[in-house]
């Protein structure tokens, strides 16, 4: 079954403990601490994979864990990482944040994706030393991993793509250009999901070509197959229409060519400006003034044309040079841009509820889920994110908060993984 959409869970390990130890050391107060670090969790990635073409894997399992990281343990020694969860997808897979549709991701290179980062390992007391405090018997806990609520949806990586009525021919295009083997039979909505075929054209140079199937007046609207393939097509560099040049079923060939266009510009305006290439199919069945008439029309619109009998491969190897030629002067293949995250304005951003702890002298966490996110969201290593965060601290309340429990200059104050030195 093709399947090219998919709603899964991920969840990032959570980090390890550090741990609270002791070693004996001669002159050393309480032996001197000796916990180790957590170690962090482990993340989920997403890698393209070609030898996948659905998204079948994740019709049933949707929730996918990646490993904690393990607790610190005496004698300074780390807890273990969480080993990483990687999870294999078609090329072509846009990743989406299921509550808002924001773009995280478009899965086409060939360097595994990010989606959920490992949770922070908990510091050992051993961090929290000081001339002042030389037997801290306290540590951080580990940082829980990110989750995600996301959607795949596969847009397919062609070079080419197929269109038409069903059973104009394109599928027994496609089997005699490439190695593909598409099912071809005499009657409508043969082809039921997308058939992908790389076309060769001699040593190391190749494109791929995709049928989409079950494009029909209405597809735009959920009409017949096509809406549920239409997505396809959007990747395409260019598009070969082919026609039923001899109007077998029924059909105008030039009345398909309009209704076709139209649902493309319905379903996305941008793919009007994809270039296409005309092609009349089943001449063996057309009288000349068939083809005369269809070749008039097109050439007239100022579209390429050209004729062929898809069966018997006469006229399919100038159809296959003239879109290698085409395809010479085009763009490669459309790639997504990530879409960063929309920073909410700081008074909104600060009505959640928080609690401020004293750990110890000089140790502070915040606890505050609403805030964790927008920390996740902001770049620490630029100025005007580490601003924006700073205005969420003063208008929410947070920074009073830690006044009040008696922050100083240079003490620490955690929130989440994230540490920082407080300063007025």
């Amino acid at each position: 079954m093709f399947v090219d959409t998919a709603k899964i869970h991920l969840m990032a390990g959570a980090g390890g403990n550090g741990c609270v130890a002791f070693h004996r050391e001669k002159y050393v107060a309480s032996g001197g601490p000796s916990g180790g670090d957590g170690g962090h969790g482990g993340s989920v990635y997403l890698l393209a994979d070609d030898h996948l073409s659905t998204l079948s894997d994740f019709r049933y399992k949707r929730k996918y864990h990646a490993e904690s990281g393990g607790d610190g343990d005496s004698g300074r020694r780390s807890g273990k990482k969480g080993a990483d969860l990687t999870l294999r997808v078609p090329r072509g897979t846009l990743v989406r944040e299921a509550e808002s549709g924001r773009l995280l991701a478009d899965v086409s290179g060939e360097e595994p994706v990010l989606l959920a980062k490992g949770g922070r390992g908990g510091w050992g007391n051993c961090h929290f030393a000081t001339p002042t405090r030389q037997a801290p018997r306290f540590a951080k806990p580990g940082a829980p991993g990110e989750t995600h609520e996301v959607t795949l949806e596969l847009k397919l990586l062609a070079d080419v793509g197929l269109l038409g009525f069903p059973n104009v021919g394109k599928s027994s295009f496609l089997s005699v250009v490439s190695r593909a083997k598409p099912i071809v039979g005499d009657y409508p909505f043969t082809t039921v999901s997308p058939v992908l075929g790389v076309v060769s054209l001699g040593e190391g140079a190749s494109f791929v070509m995709a049928d989409i199937p079950g494009l029909i007046e209405g597809a735009s609207e959920g009409v017949g197959l096509g809406h549920a393939f239409l997505r396809h097509v959007e990747r395409c560099r260019m598009l070969l229409h082919i026609l039923d040049a001899a109007g077998s079923e029924g059909r105008d060939p030039i009345a398909d060519f309009d209704t076709i266009n139209r649902e493309l510009r319905s379903y996305l305006p941008a793919l009007a400006d994809v270039p296409q290439i005309v092609v009349a199919n089943k001449i063996d069945l057309a009288t000349p003034e068939q083809l005369s008439r269809l070749r008039s029309e097109m050439e007239g619109r100022g579209y390429i044309y050209y004729e062929m009998c898809a069966p018997i491969t006469e006229g399919t190897a100038a159809v296959v040079a003239a879109v290698a030629a085409r395809l010479a002067q085009l763009p490669s293949i459309r790639r997504y841009t990530p879409e960063a995250p929309a920073l909410p304005d700081p008074a909104q951003a600060a009505q959640g509820d928080f609690t401020v702890t004293k750990e110890e002298d000089g140790i502070f966490s915040v606890e505050a889920v609403w805030l964790e996110r927008i920390l996740r969201g902001c770049n620490t290593e630029d100025y005007e994110s580490l601003q924006y965060f700073q205005r969420v601290l003063q208008s929410s309340g947070i920074v009073a908060a830690l006044e009040a429990h008696g922050v100083n200059e240079g003490d620490t104050v955690y929130i989440a993984d994230f540490a920082f030195d407080f300063i007025h």
